[in-house]
């Protein structure tokens, strides 16, 4: 140790006293510095053992004696002995499984130097074999390597190189860390895996990795360095990461589902997240075929109208809306231990407003895979609103004219604020407000829509539209052709031009029942709330009128 026996048992001396510590309990010394690592600004790590079957907090304190930091954790032998039968029974099921905190734990144990009570820290390390524990680290060390390398194959497959070096990178360290662990190294922080190294000794494996520890210090190029850091995991002991392309497939991944309305598709994750996909990010989509070779569907893909489908279908990958795996053994899902929590990447919300149109979410690009900045639930339910508010749009326009042909003028006033409140519901919804606000509301909530030219414009029309008066023909006129024209207006800025007129014609009507059923299958999925009760039987009809006779 850098330390030596009398400075430690003197900072000891001095912690005890400072500390709620359990009378006639053992002290080790654990971390880098019992380990014969450590330097001048490395932690003093002492851990309290008690001989009881107490729950000690898990939390350590910090002292700052004598110039260092002294970290000091308790355990009793009840909390010891579970951590080490816990390390037994995860390796029953998958070794890759066990927390990599728990192996740090019993590790930093199993090596720690006895300062108070050795009899009572031989009966805790007594607990579990070292050579076992070695063993498990090897083995917990090779999975991880396994993984990675196969990853890294995966994304070379992709043609993403850069990052399938920076994966075989990641692997090496693992697979060097499995191969010390096998010679006696097994001390989990890999920030000292070069003194680790050089204290196995000269050896022509650990030449090799030190040579290929980094990408620039290979001097390598990019495919190069893949070869290479490849051919040396296996040198390493970690067998299962042949570069075998038939071996990496495509796969699904679990909860996630493909919607589509109209032309636009959206992928959504774990009922949580929206995805909408560019025109090309969407026909790389639709290329994939799941349970065939990676590589061949990346060719079918760029052979089929998707060329660079590869970048693409990275994408997918890292986003988690697919899964790379190894033929006859599952899903290859590499990790980085001691390192930040890694998962599906979530990118920035898109920017693109409104936020939703009645064909899907707008997009920001043709390469596009867009995060939408609403839950899901709430996606779902704002679009189907979206679409609803435009049927009682058409509903009130009938309505108005039928009043204005009867001079019916107080009905027609009542129709024309039913057309201005049902259309600025479909521009809240189209913006993202769900639940929306009640009609009285609709016009002083439009404040909460962003600036900018239309909806600055729409803003200024729903005041002047919200104080018509309709009590002759001319004035009737003027407020139909007004409203006309802001209904168009609102179309327009929300994506909504092309809405069917849909009492005007039995065609009419099945298209807007088709729009509609697109969007209720969504919600329904979702569980999102349906914007009126009959929306369920279209659903439950599978999109056609409930009552018609088939032929």
């Amino acid at each position: 140790m850098i330390l030596s026996e009398d400075y430690l048992q003197n900072l000891l001396d001095k912690t005890i006293p400072r500390i709620n510590s359990v009378a006639n309990c053992a002290v080790v010394l654990e971390g880098s510095i019992a380990e014969g690592f450590g330097n001048s600004s490395s932690d003093i790590d002492f851990l309290l053992i008690a001989d009881s079957d107490a729950d000690l907090p898990t939390m350590p304190s910090l002292l700052f004696l004598d110039g260092r930091r002294v970290e000091v954790r308790t355990r009793s032998v009840r909390q010891l002995a579970e951590q080490f039968s816990a390390i037994t029974t995860d390796t029953r099921g998958h070794v890759g499984a066990v927390p990599e905190d728990l192996l740090n734990r019993c590790q930093r144990l199993l090596r720690s130097f006895p300062l108070r009570n050795p009899d009572l820290v031989a009966k805790v390390k007594g607990l579990m074999s070292l050579d076992d524990f070695q063993d498990t680290m090897r083995e917990w060390w090779a999975h991880h390597a396994r993984q990675s390398i196969r990853y890294a194959l995966a994304l070379r497959e992709l043609g993403q190189e850069e990052e399938a070096a920076a994966w075989t990178e990641a692997g090496l360290i693992q697979a060097v860390k499995s191969w010390a662990a096998a010679r006696g190294e097994a001390y989990l922080e890999p920030k000292w895996l070069p003194m680790q190294l050089d204290r196995i000794g000269d050896q022509p494996l650990c030449d090799r990795y030190r040579t290929l520890a980094s990408l620039e210090a290979s001097g390598l190029g990019t495919a190069e360095y893949i070869t290479a850091g490849v051919r040396l995991t296996a040198d390493l002991g970690v067998a299962g990461a042949e570069p075998d392309s038939e071996r990496i497939t495509v796969a699904r991944a679990t909860g996630v589902t493909t919607w589509q309305t109209g032309d636009r598709v959206h992928v959504v994750r774990d009922k949580q997240d929206v995805f909408v996909l560019g025109d090309r990010a969407a026909r790389a989509w639709r290329s994939v075929v799941f349970g065939r070779p990676l590589g061949s569907v990346v060719a079918v893909a760029d052979a089929s109208g998707a060329p660079q489908a590869g970048p693409r279908i990275a994408q997918f990958l890292r986003f988690g809306l697919v899964k790379v795996a190894w033929k006859g053994e599952g899903p290859i899902v590499p990790a980085m231990p001691l390192a930040a929590p890694s998962g599906p990447v979530t990118p920035p919300p898109s920017i693109a407003r409104p936020i939703v149109t009645v064909g899907g979410a707008a997009v920001g690009g043709a390469e596009g895979i867009d995060l939408v900045p609403m839950p899901a639930r709430r996606f779902s339910a704002a679009a189907m609103t979206l679409v609803w508010s435009n049927v009682l749009v058409e509903n009130a326009r009938e309505d108005l004219t039928g009043a204005l042909d009867r001079e019916q003028w107080s009905v027609a006033e009542l129709s024309a604020r039913r057309i201005l409140r049902a259309a600025l519901r479909g521009v809240l919804s189209a913006y993202g407000v769900n639940p929306l606000p009640p009609d009285s509301e609709v016009v002083r909530r439009l404040s909460l829509l962003p600036a900018g030219a239309d909806t600055d414009e729409i803003r200024a029309k729903a005041r002047h539209l919200a104080t018509l008066t309709i009590a002759s023909v001319a004035q009737g006129s003027a407020a139909l052709t007004a409203l006309d024209d802001f209904v168009a207006l609102v179309r327009h800025t929300i994506g909504a031009h092309g809405f069917p007129s849909s009492f005007d014609s039995s065609d009419g009507w099945r298209q807007t029942l088709e729009i509609g059923y697109d969007w209720l299958r969504l919600g329904a999925h979702l569980d999102a709330d349906l914007p009126i009760d009959e929306a369920s039987d279209l659903l439950s009809s599978g999109g056609a009128q409930p009552h018609l006779a088939t032929t």
